[in-house]
């Protein structure tokens, strides 16, 4: 009664059991590497904060914003990308995985709380947000959530908005991440525009500042930097184009809410600097080359014997094969290893495959 249908989207989405995992799903560094790294939801309640920022700049809808944001990760497997990478490889030939798939299927479906409907029962709007991509073969099996991949048409002006504050969050804190385990260092990244611009600055105007506090103040500075230029040039692109309705932001060739061609560019160039020494870094190859392992091997335990999963789950799976055979049975498993945690993955192949853990 006393709030807007995308208020309780959004509320919905941080009382669901797959946000709280979150917590112990991983970014770029495993859960148990340190405390103080982002983890799947603390990066999903940065993206929140700076897409709610532009969004009332632009003097868009903050709340649907704020729900798609939120929502964004709630498919990520654990161990990040490489979780990701290794449930796909597993699913190949039962229609693959995609986290964002995953994440409209966790608030469509697999989210079991409420008594009348499956799922969350989110507006369309923020189902539609939270699909980012999707292929022409996919979009078929989604109803109106795929007409517009099946259209090649745009999202509305929230769901472009939360892309873009999902890259600038994703890209400035595995900066910060990345320096504080040590894999990149100051020098490396002084010769990337987007870091050594504010570097020079902050070092310029406080000099005596510490190393910790000079990192600190640097990402706040690219966020801000980057958060202004997608409000200025979103702004000049709305007033050029002015869309009447969602249709004319849909029918647009490109979408209206984007970075300057100069910040787009220093963006592209810093995210290819993390990847090329922080993703690839031999440390985090070691974390992730485990992390890939352990997905492959819960995998082919339980889709070869599905009486090694927990009741509830051998039910769900049964269900699905019932109606889709071998590729049933697949996604359920896939269900179950992507709605883990980090922790909750190597506890469950320990409980798998270790003799000595009987229980």
């Amino acid at each position: 009664m006393y709030r807007s249908e995308f208020q309780r989207d959004r509320d919905r989405i941080i009382h669901s059991a797959a946000f709280r995992r979150l917590e112990y799903k991983t970014q770029v560094f495993v859960n148990h590497e340190g405390d103080l790294f982002r983890t799947r939801l603390t990066h999903s309640i940065e993206v929140a904060q700076i897409a709610r920022s532009v969004a009332r700049a632009l003097t868009l809808n903050e709340d649907l914003t704020e729900a798609i944001a939120l929502a964004h990760d709630l498919g990520h497997t654990p161990f990040g990308h490489a979780g990701q990478d290794a449930l796909n490889a597993c699913m190949k030939q039962f229609g693959g995985f995609e986290h964002n798939l995953q994440s409209l299927r966790v608030v469509d479906h697999l989210e079991q709380r409420y008594a009348e409907f499956d799922g969350l029962n989110l507006t369309f709007e923020s189902r539609e947000g939270i699909l980012k991509h999707c292929s022409p073969a996919r979009a078929t099996e989604l109803g109106d959530i795929g007409e517009r991949f099946l259209n090649k048409q745009q999202p509305s002006l929230e769901a472009q908005l939360t892309d873009l504050a999902d890259g600038i969050a994703y890209n400035s804190h595995d900066v910060d991440d990345g320096l504080r385990a040590g894999l990149i260092n100051v020098e490396q990244l002084a010769h990337e525009a987007l870091f050594g611009e504010q570097y020079d600055e902050v070092r310029r105007c406080y000099p005596g500042l510490t190393q910790r506090r000079t990192v600190h103040e640097v990402v706040r500075r690219m966020i801000n930097r980057q958060a202004t230029d997608l409000v200025e040039a979103s702004q000049r692109n709305l007033a050029r184009w002015r869309p009447a309705d969602i249709e004319a932001v849909r029918t647009q060739r490109e979408p209206l809410v984007a970075f300057s061609d100069h910040m787009r560019q220093q963006h592209l160039e810093l995210k290819r600097f993390l990847r090329r020494h922080l993703y690839q870094h031999y440390r985090v190859h070691r974390m992730t080359a485990k992390a890939v392992r352990v997905i492959k091997a819960l995998f082919e335990a339980f889709i070869n014997d599905a009486r090694l999963l927990p009741e509830e789950t051998q039910s769900a799976v049964q269900a699905l094969e019932s109606l889709a055979g071998d590729s049933g049975r697949a996604r359920g498993v896939s269900d179950y290893i992507a709605g883990m945690t980090d922790r909750f993955a190597i506890a469950e192949y320990e409980r798998v495959y270790n003799p000595k853990e009987l229980t």
